[in-house]
Parts: structure tokens; C-alpha cells; sequence
């Protein structure tokens, strides 16, 4: 079984910063792809960036510029800077990594990420 901890959430003002970190009880290499997923009250889960086993990254329009995603491969620990950050941004923040060999998704318990002045 995978476990996944987060940290790194709180509360920030317009423009602030905050970095995100889930680490892995697992070899980073265990997994194709790790990344973040974020929910907004009353809104679905969206796809925020993304981080393949081979280093790819991807995100989602909103973020792109303002966001980076990156991996401690030492640390098994997946990151996600977040700057210029906006009212829209707040949202519960989920780590999701996928395993390799059956393509089984795990989810952190979430982080709560409040943009607000």
C-alpha cells in the first residue's frame, strides 16, 4: 500500500507563495507519473501539474507560469511551488501518484490552500 503526506497548505495573501510537498512511502521510480489535483468548493477535481518518471512536466492552463512542479528522487517527495497565487487558488490540494505496473491510482489526504487578504 502507497501512503501519501502532504504538507505545506495554509494561508497566504494575494501574490504570496506557498510549496506543497507529499512524500512517498515508496521508490519514487514505483510510479509513471505524480502530481497535484486541486478542488474547489462546489467544483470537481481538476488536474493542476503533473511529473513523469522521466521528468515531463505538464499543467494545467491556469497555473502555467506561476507553478512548478519538481521531485526529490533522494527523498521520494514530490513538490509543488506555487507563486503569484490568486483567490481563485484556493482549494484543497491532493497528491496523486500512479503506479507503473497496474496503473493503480493513490491520493493524499489533502491540503487546504486559502487565498485570501
Amino acid at each position: 500500500q502507497v501512503q501519501l503526506v502532504e504538507s505545506g497548505g495554509g494561508l497566504v495573501q494575494p501574490g504570496g507563495s506557498l510549496r506543497l510537498s507529499c512524500a512517498t512511502s515508496k521508490n519514487i521510480f514505483r510510479f509513471s507519473t505524480m502530481g497535484w489535483y486541486r478542488q474547489a468548493p462546489g467544483s470537481q477535481r481538476e488536474l493542476v501539474a503533473t511529473i513523469t518518471i522521466a521528468g515531463s512536466t505538464n499543467y494545467a492552463d491556469s497555473v502555467k507560469g506561476r507553478f512548478a512542479i519538481s521531485r526529490d528522487i533522494a527523498e521520494n517527495t514530490v513538490y509543488l511551488q506555487m507563486n503569484s497565487l490568486k483567490p481563485e487558488d484556493t482549494a484543497v490540494y491532493y497528491c496523486n501518484v500512479r503506479s507503473r505496473l497496474a496503473g493503480n491510482d493513490y491520493w493524499g489526504q489533502g491540503t487546504q490552500v486559502t487565498v485570501s487578504s
